[in-house]
């Protein structure tokens, strides 16, 4: 559907809708929610709330207010529903936001999220369909969290490595988001179910352009590849590597561990964004000095030919 307001609709597979209220103002909306990941509740709430808020940020964007999404068992303790809101409610006041309410449906499966509202002066929106040739790619968040949980819930993985990709998905994109405002960037993303090489084809084919990423730079969490090596692969994973094979030119030294990982679906995972080469090292000063971990340069973006490829190197 089109709207002369609609200034971001579905066409271009952004992470947020934009809609033009004035001149001066336009409202940044999207919504998502899913079933638990870890097993306590109050820290899925957390993962959950920054998940969804995650989206208003990777468009540059200032989330101002939510609302609930809760699926859950009429014959489940509504306490486990009070702890999921409670951790919900503790990143709202994180990321500076007020839950205006919401709306629960009984579910065989607990689910939760948010729909969110955030605001950014129109034609300052940050897409992810305008990456230009020279852009180099930074990554914000390590990844391997769709590995690391998919291996919690068999139980064969350590508390060290849970731990570790609790506090990575549970940590907001706020700072990352502010640190590329200041700067001015071409596109983002946050990286989240289609994994690294999913959401990095669909920058690239809505900006008609190829890239290409060397799997050495990239951060990966401690343990993942590892629980690779035993086999561990969420089923999202697999399908992620299909969906993108025609596109991707990977080097011969590339194993298949190498590629599944590239394509792990990840929940809450960083801001992947397309920054021009004179303002690098200026973002990546941003990044240190908002206290985000990680500001890893995994790639660039390249002229493309006959189609968008994503070149892979060792």
């Amino acid at each position: 559907m089109s709207h002369p307001n609609l200034l971001v609709g579905t066409s271009t597979n952004d992470d947020a809708a934009v809609y033009k209220i004035s001149k001066d103002l336009a409202a940044v909306m999207t919504v998502d929610f899913f079933p638990p990941i870890v097993d306590d509740p109050y820290i899925f709430g957390e993962i959950a709330a920054t998940n969804s808020l995650s989206d208003i940020y990777a468009m540059g964007a200032e989330p101002i207010v939510a609302l609930n999404i809760v699926g859950f068992p009429a014959d489940l303790d509504i306490s486990i529903l009070a702890e999921i809101l409670k951790g919900g409610a503790a990143k709202a006041l994180e990321a500076g936001i007020v839950i205006a309410g919401g709306h629960t449906v009984a579910d065989e499966e607990p689910k939760y999220g948010l729909s969110v509202t955030g605001l950014v002066r129109p034609g300052e929106e940050v897409g992810n369909s305008n990456s230009q040739p020279g852009d180099y790619l930074v990554l914000t968040k390590p990844i391997g969290t769709g590995i690391i949980t998919t291996a919690g819930k068999q139980g064969v993985v350590s508390q060290k490595v849970i731990d570790q990709a609790i506090s990575i998905m549970s940590a907001l994109n706020k700072n990352a988001s502010e640190a590329m405002i200041e700067v001015g960037v071409n596109a983002c993303s946050d990286i989240t179910g289609f994994g690294l090489i999913g959401h990095l084809k669909e920058m690239i084919e809505g900006s008609g352009t190829s890239a290409e990423i060397q799997l050495s730079s990239i951060p990966v969490i401690e343990g993942t590849r590892n629980l690779l090596a035993k086999g561990i692969v969420p089923g999202g994973t697999l399908r992620n590597l299909d969906s993108v094979e025609d596109n991707v030119l990977w080097s011969e030294e590339i194993s298949e561990d190498d590629k599944l990982l590239l394509c792990d679906a990840q929940t809450s995972g960083g801001l992947l964004i397309s920054v021009p080469e004179p303002k690098l090292e200026t973002l990546l000063k941003n990044l240190s000095d908002k206290n985000v971990d990680c500001g890893a340069v995994v790639g660039k973006i390249v002229e493309t030919n006959e189609r968008n490829v994503i070149e892979v190197k060792m």
